[in-house]
């Protein structure tokens, strides 16, 4: 009775973390974080603009680091749909500084280091007593509407997946 008593507690104690995701057809949670340069990011900047905002766990780690290769990749292909791509993590300013200087990154990473959108965007997991955001991606409208939710993406097909579907979102109906 008592393990599961504590079971229950340390259930309880982790579950205001992980809020639920944000659905398809929601509007977008507003954010204002600093990228990489140190200037503020936030939703709002991007309108008029599709948004793939991609949350990771950790700058300089393997899947990490491919799923940013091949957002930069395709960058060019992401800049024609009139899309912009932000990566957020809860690693600081000048680790994405790092980041993106060591791995050759031109777009922005955003440091969440209160978790604050890791938060409103369900993406916030714990290791053992230690955040992180969780590995989800968010496709924004123009107008800032969610459009499509990826949860626990593939980093290395990640990048084709989105350009697919903001390819028939944007197709002529």
């Amino acid at each position: 009775m008592k393990r599961m008593s504590l079971a229950l507690s340390l259930f309880l104690l982790a579950a205001p973390l992980a809020a639920d995701l944000p659905a398809a057809g929601e509007k977008a949670p507003a954010f204002s974080l600093p990228s990489q340069e140190g200037a503020t990011v936030t939703l709002e900047q991007s309108k008029g603009k599709w948004v793939v905002l991609y949350f990771y766990p950790k700058d300089f780690t393997s899947g990490c680091t491919v799923e940013a290769h091949n957002f930069q990749r395709d960058l060019a292909k992401y800049e024609k749909a009139n899309a912009v791509i932000l990566g957020v993590s809860l690693d600081s300013v000048d680790s994405h500084k790092g980041f993106c200087t060591k791995e050759a990154l031109n777009f922005k990473l955003l440091a969440d280091t209160d978790a604050v959108a890791a938060k409103a965007y369900g993406s916030l997991a714990t290791s053992g007593d230690k955040p992180y955001a969780a590995r989800n991606t968010f496709l924004v409208d123009p107008s800032g509407v969610i459009r499509k939710v990826y949860v626990k993406v593939s980093p290395a097909t990640h990048s084709d997946d989105v350009l697919l579907d903001l390819a028939a979102f944007q197709a002529p109906k």
